[in-house]
C-alpha cells in the first residue's frame, strides 16, 4: 500500500503540477479531500485542490515541483519538494515581477481507497515573498 501510495503522490507532483494535467486530479484526489495548509480563498476538496493547481500555473512560467525525498508508512507518505519556476502571472495581490523562486516544502498526505484524502504541509512562504520582492529579505 506504501509504495502504491508514493507513486501516486509522484505523479501528483510530476504530472498534475509540474506538467498541468488537472484532469488527473479526479483520479487521484478524493471529493472531500481536507487541506490543512489551504490557500486563503480556496475551497477545500478536490475542487480546491484544482484552484491551488491553476493558480498556481497561471502565476509562475516553468512550474515545478520536484520530488527531493519521498517517505512512506501505512496510509501516508511525506515528500520533500523544491518548487520553483518565474513569475511572469499575477499571484495573489502579486503583480508579475519576471523573478524565479526555488523554495522548498514539506507535504504530507493521507490516502483512502487510493486517492488523498487528506493534506498537512509546510512551505516557505516567507523565502518566496522575499525572493518575489514583496517583502525585504
Amino acid at each position: 500500500m506504501s509504495d502504491e501510495n508514493k507513486a501516486i503522490a509522484r505523479r501528483f507532483f510530476d504530472e498534475v503540477v509540474s506538467q498541468g494535467r488537472l484532469e488527473l486530479i479526479d483520479e487521484m484526489v478524493d471529493a472531500d479531500m481536507i487541506d490543512h495548509e489551504a490557500f486563503p480563498g480556496i475551497p477545500q476538496g478536490r475542487e480546491g485542490v484544482k484552484e491551488f493547481v491553476t493558480m498556481f500555473r497561471n502565476a509562475f512560467d516553468a512550474l515545478q515541483f520536484s520530488v527531493e525525498d519521498m517517505i512512506a508508512e501505512g496510509d501516508r507518505v511525506a515528500a520533500r519538494v523544491t518548487i520553483s519556476g518565474t513569475h511572469n502571472g499575477q499571484f495573489l495581490d502579486l503583480a508579475p515581477t519576471g523573478k524565479q523562486i526555488s523554495i522548498n516544502a514539506i507535504d504530507i498526505l493521507r490516502f483512502a481507497n487510493g486517492k488523498a484524502v487528506e493534506h498537512w504541509g509546510v512551505t516557505d512562504q516567507m523565502g518566496m515573498m522575499q525572493q518575489l520582492g514583496a517583502i525585504p529579505e
